[in-house]
């Protein structure tokens, strides 16, 4: 199999199509460690517990989300799903760090 991984429009056979998503699937698990080691930075900085759920901002992201998927073509419901799962793990992973860092 080749190194050269091809767009979604070039590919030619399923090795071609396998080796896009699973290198694609490595770049957004290197993503998600980087978005939380933001929720690990937040839980450093945010004095109080109850402040590391913020319905407001929750809404917020999951909107901007909805919006990048409606320009982006891909399917908003699945997108806002997704999110939803994805910000309700980040808040609870953030509360456990919290709680870590003040042991």
């Amino acid at each position: 199999m080749s190194d050269i991984i091809k767009s979604p429009e070039d590919c030619m056979t399923m090795a071609d199509v396998r080796a896009g998503v699973d290198a694609l699937d490595r770049e957004l698990v290197a993503l998600l460690e980087t978005r939380f080691g933001y929720m690990r930075a937040a839980a450093r900085i945010k004095p109080e517990r109850g402040m590391v759920r913020d319905e407001a901002r929750k809404a917020q992201v999951i909107a901007q989300a909805k919006a990048a998927a409606f320009d982006a073509g891909v399917p908003v419901g699945l997108v806002a799903d997704f999110w939803e799962r994805l910000v309700e793990a980040s808040i609870a992973y953030e509360g456990e760090h919290w709680e870590l860092l003040r042991r």
